[in-house]
């Protein structure tokens, strides 16, 4: 049986090339995350709305991005979209990463879908009556769910929340597959240098590892401190 050799992780530019692999893959997390999270909310408060066309709409918007795998509309974006767009904008995003671009649009209009079903769960476990207060009082609409509504959902549907970031995490490896130079793209180029399949792919298993158990601590944390203030 072979030894295993982790110095092959650090012959000339592994280390650079492993390191920018890691940071591309943190900005498209970052990224992707919060176009999720800002999308996924205003679906949330459309689906209080009581238009029965915009509430059509966000659950076509759910049912597309839940059921059509993320890998398709990766490809969707960056195959189609991409070409509708003008020629000059075609050719300047070639040149500036466009692929970084598309990655980060799909990958957080897909989980964007998760979220506000997430965050309308923990909307509907809300008592009507303090949406009712809170008008009586003469918040507008949006006033309630700003302060009242809102508040109390993300406390509610933070678990949830937590596991749609985890699995955004890990579904940006995807990425990969139209030229984003993160992690698990870099791990397979390594592998191809050096023919060492275990260590490589052993190192991105251990990263992807100890992110995605931070990304749960760092929710748990903030879920209980979250629970304490609400007492």
């Amino acid at each position: 049986m072979p030894a295993l050799d982790f110095s092959v992780l650090l012959r000339e530019d592994a280390p650079q090339m492993l390191l920018h692999g890691i940071v591309l893959m943190l900005e498209l997390t970052a990224l992707a995350w919060i176009l999720a999270m800002v999308l996924g909310t205003f679906l949330a408060l459309v689906r209080m709305t009581r238009s029965r066309v915009a509430q059509s709409a966000v659950a076509g918007w759910v049912e597309y991005h839940q059921n059509v795998p993320m890998l398709v509309q990766i490809f969707l974006w960056y195959f189609g979209i991409s070409t509708l767009l003008p020629g000059a904008a075609q050719i300047w995003l070639n040149q500036h990463g466009g692929e970084f671009a598309f990655a980060t649009i799909s990958v957080g209009l897909a989980t964007s879908a998760y979220m506000s079903e997430s965050l309308r769960g923990g909307i509907r476990a809300i008592p009507t009556s303090q949406v009712e207060a809170a008008r009586a009082l003469g918040l507008t609409f949006l006033q309630s769910f700003r302060h009242v509504v809102f508040p109390q959902a993300f406390r509610i549907s933070l678990p949830t929340l937590i596991n749609h970031t985890v699995l955004l995490f890990k579904n940006t490896s995807l990425a990969m597959t139209i030229g984003v130079a993160e992690l698990t793209y870099a791990t397979r180029e390594l592998e191809s240098r050096t023919f060492r399949t275990v260590e490589t792919y052993l190192f991105a298993t251990v990263v992807y590892l100890g992110i995605s158990l931070l990304i749960m601590a760092l929710g748990s944390l903030a879920e209980r401190r979250l629970r304490l203030a609400a007492r």
